[in-house]
């Protein structure tokens, strides 16, 4: 008895120790694989966490083989996610290569192999964490939002803000719009608006609230853009409204009915106005990654009442179209000099009607702007045909034509802006960012349904073109597909934010610092 409990162990741990094994005798399909997430032919990070998906589709069984080289890793199960460990072993053996990744599914006695795939591996590394806005794809639960960070080397996510721990039965706000100074998670700001509203703004270990709001502003600062190296922050600063589409694809719009640009000084609590021409909404401010140049979009409208009017802009939303211009800005007197035309949306030539582009957004080489482009309006989130495009701001072509459509050579355009097909999809591309070596951008994408946006992640090469994106990789590959909240403006960052929600929250219920207002 004992001799027969001895030889039962020991061929239990045989079997533990052996694990999955792939199927020696199978049939060969033509097919490949329905996979979710779907990453097959995607290029990754050499540091990216392990691209966990499932198997689509009834099986018995299913086997899954990752192998590089001599290097493999074999999973079991419906759900294929191998260890980080293994992962990374493999990656590095892969730098450069290919993944090759090997199906197998059971169907009662029979063995299935599907056409294999391959996941390939960048030598180009990825900012290890990037943070985002969780919020309901919905304006009436706006309040429940955190502001999230994860690792995209591991699965490890934390909430740094926590809007409901200052919410009451009585008053709440919504946070929004964070951003970090050149990738650092130590120098950051958001704003939070309505009861405990305020700008706060983290700087290597301190944390203060300032109260923006002046009778010379249209508003407090709302979309940011920190400078490179200074402690200076431009914001647009915006009178908006939220409507809705009775009859549209789109639910809810929001529309900017006025708007400048402006410029905050941390150390002296000042703002000053970059930009406030009349007829013109101002948004989106963007700083090349030298410092001396300032990007933002610009709408031309004229009210026909003698004052912003909420319900005349509404009923002609359609007519704003936004274009890029940019102005150079001297560090040492911190002024900035006129507007210049970079991308002429709005206008119509022969080559594309008249476009809205909204969220200019520079590589740090400072030589690809990319943009979301959509028919009209500048909350392209909601606009099912919002797409990224790219521009090579290095054309010698571009700059001669000083920003104009080129309708000469049809050739010569596409080669300085166009859309990027290779990563776009039927649906809504934005909120898009670039890595810290402009090698990576992720952006949020409604491509799976329409409603929720999720982040994927493509890498750029050399000359502007992208991979095929990956959806964020999960420990759950199933885990968007029942997620109820999206994702907003994904930011890479090349550390953890080290806040708590409480220390946040302590700081937002307190009065702000408030500011002074310098003239022009």
């Amino acid at each position: 008895m004992k001799q027969y409990l001895y030889i039962l162990i020991i061929t239990c741990l045989l079997a533990a120790c052996t694990g999955p094994q792939v199927p020696e005798q199978y049939t060969q399909s033509k097919i490949s694989p329905r996979i979710y997430p779907d990453y097959q032919e995607v290029t990754v990070p050499i540091n990216v966490a392990p691209l966990n998906f499932e198997l689509l589709g009834p099986a018995d069984e299913v086997v899954v083989r990752f192998s590089a080289g001599e290097e493999e890793i074999v999973c079991d199960g419906p759900k294929a996610r191998p260890d980080i460990e293994d992962w990374k072993t493999l990656t590095a053996k892969a730098k450069g290569q290919a993944i090759s990744v090997e199906v197998f599914a059971r169907d009662k006695e029979q063995w299935t192999r599907f056409k294999p795939f391959n996941i390939y591996v960048s030598p180009d590394s990825i900012d290890p964490w990037i943070s985002y806005r969780l919020i309901s794809p919905s304006y009436v639960s706006y309040e429940e939002l955190t502001l999230n960070q994860r690792s995209l080397e591991t699965f490890d996510e934390e909430v740094f803000v926590d809007n409901m721990l200052c919410s009451t039965e009585s008053g709440g706000q919504c946070v929004n719009c964070h951003n970090f100074q050149q990738y650092n998670p130590d120098r950051m700001q958001f704003h939070a608006r309505q009861t405990h509203g305020g700008t706060l703004i983290a700087y290597d270990g301190e944390l203060e609230k300032i109260d923006m709001n002046n009778d010379s502003l249209i508003s407090a600062g709302v979309y940011p853009a920190w400078h490179p190296t200074m402690k200076l922050i431009a914001y647009s600063t915006n009178k908006t409204l939220q409507c809705f589409h009775t009859s549209a694809l789109e639910k809810i719009e929001v529309l900017d009915a006025e708007s400048d640009l402006i410029l905050y000084d941390i150390d002296r609590h000042e703002v000053t106005t970059i930009e406030q021409q009349p007829n013109e909404l101002e948004i989106f401010p963007c700083w090349a990654p030298d410092g001396k140049t300032l990007y933002f979009c610009s709408a031309h409208f004229e009210y026909e009442a003698d004052s912003v009017d909420m319900g005349e802009i509404m009923m002609r939303a359609q007519e704003v179209k936004y274009n890029i211009y940019r102005k150079t800005f001297d560090p040492q007197t911190k002024t900035f000099g006129p507007r210049e035309l970079v991308f002429d949306a709005a206008a119509t030539d022969s080559l594309h009607p008249s476009m809205s582009a909204t969220f200019p957004r520079i590589s740090p080489d400072g030589r690809w702007l990319l943009f979301t482009l959509g028919e009209w309006g500048c909350f392209h989130i909601w606009h099912h045909d919002a797409d990224l495009w790219i521009m090579d701001l290095n054309s010698g072509k571009w700059k001669k034509e000083g920003g104009k459509r080129i309708e000469d050579n049809g050739d010569d355009y596409e080669e300085t802006v166009r859309p990027l097909d290779e990563i776009n999809s039927i649906d809504t591309e934005s909120y898009h960012s670039w890595s810290s070596n402009g090698r990576w951008i992720i952006f949020s994408s409604r491509r799976y349904d329409g409603v929720f946006t999720r982040p994927f992640i493509a890498h750029i090469d050399a000359e502007g073109r992208g991979s095929k994106p990956f959806e964020l990789p999960m420990r759950n590959p199933d885990v968007h597909r029942q997620f109820l909240k999206s994702y907003n403006v994904p930011e890479f960052m090349k550390g953890r934010v080290s806040l708590t929600p409480q220390q946040v929250a302590s700081i937002m219920k307190e009065e702000g610092t408030p500011i002074t207002y310098k003239s022009k």
